[in-house]
């Protein structure tokens, strides 16, 4: 595609270079017109001035002319100004309706305002929530789903890709609202509270983690306000992150680029997971949260994950259901909807889509009776993996 792009590339720079064209005609017919103008009026003082000296008026001499004629300059001048200022208004009058454009939004979730309770026993309920992202509002995501999350317990969601199990963490940190429905923490809605101070509460660790062009510190550090390097090193040894750090010519004051474009995938998640472990959260929402590492720093970060997950609540995403065996509460999503919740012996005894998803990973590939059981979505995702069945 280098060519095609290449020549789209040329296309747009031509496109532009007409633009500019144009606005330079423009700009110099305007800027002509008005030190003609100008000009004109110095020639005309000249010959009309000139003809009344000449006449020899008794209240019109050379020096009335020469008055006459400097001022005709000062206006002229003026005049041929006035081209400039009007490019320089005209930029400054578009710069500016975008400027307030900006300053006139209202965020839909204001970041600040609402209550910050000092007592959180940590019961998160979804009542009967439905949701539709606003790009696509004709289009459920979920679908009338009702969930209660009990405090210091493990809460997995798992089933086929699209589902909507991301979107019920989105939720949760209210990234969304639901269309219909609440969610409520301690009986209290998430509306009425602080979004900010909510989101202290729950550390989020992505399937994409975000990070930030500064080094690998301030990354980990991130969302602390006071951290000594000390902390930071002992959170990115329980990551497993500090050896590849030190790896690095210049340590943890290495940059990582926008987004982390210099490091791995799995090298980014670790970070991400570090940045977790030193926020000290009450919640801890999990999407994937280990899907880049290997086996080997998988074992080692799923460990620190698990002390990091003692006392508190907890909400794992995940398509490998060999992480989510252990959870007190499994809860299948499929189609918006949560089809099967129970615990891991519960759901294998409802020989239901758990169950199916258990087979297929001991199957290795879904044969066309699952395809035909499971929906769509999960029968094309051939590597969605699960827990081994006893």
């Amino acid at each position: 595609m280098e060519a095609k792009e290449a020549k789209r590339y040329a296309d747009t720079v031509q496109s532009s270079y007409g633009q500019g064209a144009h606005r330079a005609l423009t700009y110099g017919v305007f800027g002509g017109t008005l030190g003609m103008v100008g000009q004109s009026a110095v020639v005309l003082v000249l010959w009309y001035g000139g003809t009344l000296a000449l006449k020899g008026g008794p209240h019109f001499d050379a020096g009335t002319l020469m008055s006459f004629l400097l001022y005709t300059v000062m206006i002229a001048g003026a005049l041929a100004g006035l081209s400039d200022l009007f490019g320089s208004i005209m930029n400054a009058v578009g710069a500016s309706e975008r400027i307030f454009a900006i300053f006139d939004r209202r965020p839909a979730i204001p970041n600040r305002g609402g209550d910050a309770p000092l007592d959180l026993r940590g019961v998160l309920q979804l009542r009967d929530v439905t949701f539709a992202y606003p790009s696509r509002s004709d289009v459920l995501v979920l679908d009338h789903i009702s969930l209660t999350v009990q405090p210091g317990t493990v809460t997995a969601l798992c089933g086929p890709s699209g589902s909507g199990k991301s979107s019920i963490i989105a939720l949760i940190e209210r990234f969304y609202d639901p269309l219909h429905g609440s969610l409520t923490i301690d009986g209290v809605p998430l509306t009425e509270l602080d979004a900010s101070w909510w989101r202290r509460q729950a550390a989020l660790v992505a399937q994409e983690p975000v990070l930030f062009g500064c080094s690998v510190h301030e990354n980990i550090a991130y969302g602390c306000q006071a951290v000594t390097d000390d902390t930071v090193i002992l959170a990115a040894r329980t990551a497993n992150a500090h050896d590849f750090i030190n790896g690095f010519p210049d340590g943890y004051t290495t940059k990582v680029g926008e987004r982390g474009v210099q490091l791995s995938g799995g090298q980014k998640q670790r970070i991400a997971i570090a940045r977790a472990l030193l926020m000290n959260p009450r919640m801890l929402l999990l999407d994937e949260a280990t899907s880049a590492l290997d086996a080997e720093s998988e074992h080692i970060v799923q460990e620190a994950i698990d002390r990091l997950m003692r006392n508190r609540t907890t909400i794992v995403v995940a398509h490998r259901l060999s992480t989510v065996h252990s959870a007190d509460t499994i809860c299948v999503v499929q189609r918006g909807r949560i089809a099967e919740q129970g615990t891991h012996e519960d759901l294998l005894a409802l020989s239901g889509v758990y169950h199916q998803l258990v087979r297929r990973q001991m199957a290795g590939k879904p044969s066309e009776t699952d395809m035909g059981e499971l929906s769509e979505e999960a029968c094309e995702e051939a590597d969605l993996t699960a827990v081994t069945a006893p």
